[in-house]
């Protein structure tokens, strides 16, 4: 991309800015104030960072300054039919950025417009929970390249029509970053950075109320220092929480943020949102304090790189998860409960919980987007609500316990080949790791797993949002246990499922007769469909009952149309019938094939079959 350049659009935009930054700062203080109340220090950090935030935009780029005006002028670019996402591990996918850049033209003939890259950032050599325990947020990785060639590929992708993804890990750094090792070292400013104690008076205080995360890595919330000194660390001993109590940490936040935005990142990806805020006498989740500070961080950017945008990774109650979307906070969010039930229907044949949850928990803020997906990098966790279960008569406990015993191929009967993850013999609670073929059934061996694959890719595709692939998927990559030899993965069975670049499945990805050629094309198929069809842009749905508990039934309202999409889970042949089709226009054709079916005799579904129907008289 190039943008004009001259005085007078310098001008422009600087007035532009001026006119942003008034605006947005009242708001940026108003959140700053609503957090920290009258704490003392507020006034000096929040005078700094207005200087850092005009700092900052007088760096950014003028292909950055033009795309911040595009994307003001069509805020709901990303809410498009055309949108696609694609994410991946750099040293994976392409050994290194450089690599990376190799893949674009393939990029193109996939048809993204979105790539989130996994962690690349500086981490500790060993054990870093897959690059989520950040030692410096401006640095890369030496393996994979350097900022520059981070730089370089955000402005080819951006040339190419697509979107930079990257993570933002706010809630805590590695014990290896520089404000850590100088907390370690009894810096009082550093020290002040994060959640550091004395003794354990404070520490046991707050693990009254608070849950252990990952009870096999420590117990409780809190590790002990060699010095006797206690740090929290909500998830691995080596990510230490930041203390957000502390506006200086904010501010030096801040300015982290802005500077990946001035890389030519366009989505900052918030990791773990819902514990970025601690408070005595609380659960330390979801609090209040947690989406003010989203909504500041927010404001920093509107002012300094308004084109950015976020995505939320709330782990939290399904209900819970839209409080985090919102213009003002984070305009995506992953759509973990769209993706824990399309598995739950490949493994039921039941799509009654599925269709549910499309018509109760769909719906989205003006102005935001689900990011959905069949898989991504983490395991398979079972977010369905218990009360949503019991409404079918289903158990919450005894029906995530049946899921993790099919996934890891333990029921009789069962396609997956999924790998457990965190298990506890216990009590039966486990996730799942695995990449989509070996869960759907192709490392087994099943002849139905081809389809079962287009099938949940045909679901992310037409619900609306972002759909995103996990690239390696669309050519039937399967599970990678090689992990087991490497110890600095061995003990994360989550590696099983982020194999190595399937290079063998893409070249074979243009013979239909292949396992590979037959995902990738009709993949391709459907995307190139998706993008030609108006009404799957944006996010409103409609529920559309079948009255056949193995399809999936729902619309899609458009401009004088509707796309009615009807899929079988089942294993046979599956029926919807005419009265229930009563209200579709005759004549209306399928998207997918072409076929224009006699709805006066109902529709038969072969197994794992789906049509998107175009209704021209509206909806049904």
């Amino acid at each position: 991309m190039s943008s004009a350049t001259g005085p007078g659009v310098e001008d422009a935009a600087r007035q532009t800015f001026a006119e942003r930054r008034a605006r947005e700062t009242t708001r940026l203080e108003r959140l700053l104030r609503a957090i920290y109340g009258e704490d003392d220090r507020l006034d000096t950090q929040f005078r700094g960072l207005l200087a850092d935030l005009a700092a900052s935009w007088e760096a950014r780029s003028p292909d950055l300054k033009e795309l911040d005006r595009q994307r003001l002028t069509d805020p709901a670019w990303f809410e498009s039919n055309r949108m696609l996402g694609g994410v991946c591990y750099v040293d994976r996918y392409g050994g290194t950025l450089q690599g990376l850049r190799d893949r674009i033209p393939y990029f193109r003939e996939l048809g993204l417009t979105y790539l989130h890259l996994m962690p690349l950032f500086l981490a500790p050599a060993e054990n870093s929970d897959g690059g989520y325990a950040v030692s410096s947020y401006r640095q890369v990785s030496p393996e994979l390249g350097t900022m520059d060639d981070l730089r370089q590929v955000a402005d080819d992708l951006r040339s190419n029509g697509i979107a930079l993804a990257v993570d933002f890990v706010f809630n805590h750094t590695s014990d290896e970053h520089e404000w850590a090792r100088k907390a370690r070292a009894g810096v009082p400013e550093f020290v002040d950075y994060y959640w550091i104690y004395p003794d354990r008076t404070m520490p046991d205080a707050f693990e009254e109320t608070t849950r252990e995360i990952f009870p096999d890595d420590h117990p409780g919330s809190f590790v002990q220092l060699d010095d006797g000194r206690w740090v929290w660390t909500t998830f691995h001993t080596f990510q230490w929480d930041l203390d957000y109590s502390n506006p200086a940490v904010f501010r030096a936040m801040a300015n982290e943020l802005l500077f990946l935005a001035n890389q030519g990142v366009s989505v900052l990806r918030m990791d773990a949102v819902a514990f970025i805020w601690k408070q005595l006498g609380t659960s330390c989740e979801n609090l209040p304090q947690a989406h003010l500070l989203l909504q500041a961080f927010n404001a920093v950017c509107r002012i300094a790189a308004p084109s950015v945008l976020f995505l939320s990774e709330a782990i939290v109650h399904p209900g819970q998860v839209i409080e985090y979307m919102s213009p003002g906070e984070c305009q995506l969010s992953y759509n973990p409960l769209q993706m824990a039930l399309i598995w739950n229907t490949l493994a039921t044949r039941d799509a009654r919980m599925l269709s549910q949850a499309l018509e109760r928990r769909h719906t989205t803020p003006p102005g935001t987007a689900w990011v959905n997906y069949v898989r991504s990098h983490d395991d398979i966790g079972w977010t369905f609500a218990d009360e949503d279960a019991a409404e079918f008569g289903v158990d919450g406990f005894d029906h995530r316990r049946f899921l993790n015993q099919f996934f890891v191929g333990r029921f009789p009967g069962s396609f997956a080949r999924g790998v457990p993850f965190q298990e506890n013999p216990k009590t039966g609670d486990a996730r799942v790791s695995g990449s989509t073929a070996s869960l759907a059934g192709l490392e087994a061996g099943d002849p139905l797993a081809v389809r079962r694959i287009l099938l949940a890719h045909s679901i992310i595709l037409s619900t609306g949002g972002l759909p995103q692939l996990y690239l390696g998927d669309e050519v039937g990559q399967l599970n990678d246990y090689s992990y087991v030899d490497d110890p600095a993965h061995r003990g994360d069975s989550r590696w099983v499922g982020r194999p190595w670049y399937p290079a063998d499945l893409y070249e074979q990805r243009r013979f239909y007769a292949t396992h590979a050629g037959a995902l990738y094309l009709s993949l391709r198929r459907l995307i190139e469909i998706r993008s030609n069809t108006p009404e799957f842009a944006g996010n409103r749905l409609i529920g559309f009952a079948t009255h056949n508990d193995r399809v999936l039934g729902y619309q899609r309202p458009g401009e004088g149309s509707t796309i009615v999409v009807l899929a079988n889970f089942g294993d046979a042949r599956e029926k919807v019938d005419a009265l229930t089709l009563s209200g579709i226009t005759p004549g209306s054709f399928d998207l997918v094939t072409g076929a224009q079916f006699d709805l006066s005799a109902g529709i038969d579904l072969a197994p794992g079959q789906f049509v998107w129907l175009r209704n021209v008289a509206g909806a049904a």
